[in-house]
């Protein structure tokens, strides 16, 4: 007897563990279609409007009060230049401090804290990094409304994801490899530079590329840099004035006139095939320097 009650209470709650699944399940499932519908939607209520704008005009023009003259050349070369600089900065110290911080740095307290305090950097929202910008860069160092300025405060907001994603990478490679390189008489510093950076390029390379998509779209940061809105120019150094396209596009939405809601559309279209750019160039690295290795 007392079996069986225990074989038909362990059926029940079998029964109802199955029952919850399916309910979460399916609510996961409903979420995530219904995201879906939201961004099908939002996607082709941007192809209608600004599909018509989209011409070489468009994108070989500069912003002008007048939207049938108004074009994106400016806020192009302007994003250009700032994901370069961003680059340069983003992947110098951030893959550095991912390498320094997983692989030669002590497992001391001060080193725990500088570890939570990335984590914590990770998850501040971006007008924060926009007040430090335009605290530190464009007063305190007096670098002004610059691409310069523009893209040491982008890097510090992308940083702290690069080297997430960079540490997470180095510890996937197999400490066989390490072994194997101290064996052989390497030092620890070769060790991370023949054999243990190579293996972890494509999970690197694959953080620092949607980071960079991630600074490409971002607009509130610059707003509050000061970023220009109408340029008609393109930069030269580093020291210029700029705009980016979310700058740009932002201006077009802030106008009341339709014209220049459909400019704006054009213009998301364009950072959406950037960004679609940034994350297939991603996958392709991360595919093929897999499959070599």
């Amino acid at each position: 007897m007392p079996d069986r009650e225990n074989r038909s209470v362990f059926k029940v709650n079998s029964e109802r563990r199955r029952l919850k699944e399916r309910i979460f399940t399916s609510v996961i499932l409903i979420a995530t279609l219904m995201a879906l519908l939201v961004l099908v939607y939002l996607i082709t209520s941007v192809v209608i409007d600004g599909g018509n704008r989209l011409s070489w005009d468009f994108l070989s023009s500069f912003p002008s009060r007048f939207a049938a003259k108004a074009g994106i050349k400016s806020a192009i070369f302007g994003s250009m230049w700032l994901g370069g600089l961003t680059l340069i900065f983003s992947v110098l110290f951030g893959v550095g401090a991912a390498v320094y911080l997983q692989e030669l740095a002590n497992k001391n307290r001060l080193n725990q804290v500088i570890e939570l305090s990335i984590s914590t950097l990770a998850g501040v929202p971006s007008i924060i990094y926009g007040m430090l910008g335009l605290g530190v860069f464009v007063r305190f160092m007096a670098l002004g409304r610059s691409v310069l300025a523009g893209a040491l405060t982008m890097s510090l907001l992308v940083m702290p994801v690069i080297i997430i994603a960079s540490r997470e990478a180095l510890k996937s490679v197999p400490d066989s490899i390490r072994m194997a390189a101290f064996a052989l008489g390497a030092s620890r510093w070769q060790t991370v530079r023949d054999h243990v950076l190579p293996a972890a390029v494509p999970g690197i390379a694959t953080g620092v590329i949607l980071a960079m998509a991630r600074a490409m779209g971002e607009a509130a940061p610059l707003i509050l840099l000061g970023a220009l809105t109408y340029v008609a120019f393109v930069p030269e150094g580093i020291f210029d004035g700029f705009t980016a396209l979310p700058i740009q596009i932002y201006n077009w939405t802030s106008r009341p006139q339709q014209a220049f809601h459909e400019l704006a559309a054009a213009g998301i279209i364009v950072l959406l095939v950037f960004l679609l750019i940034c994350n297939s160039a991603a996958i392709f690295i991360r595919y093929k320097w897999g499959s070599k290795k």
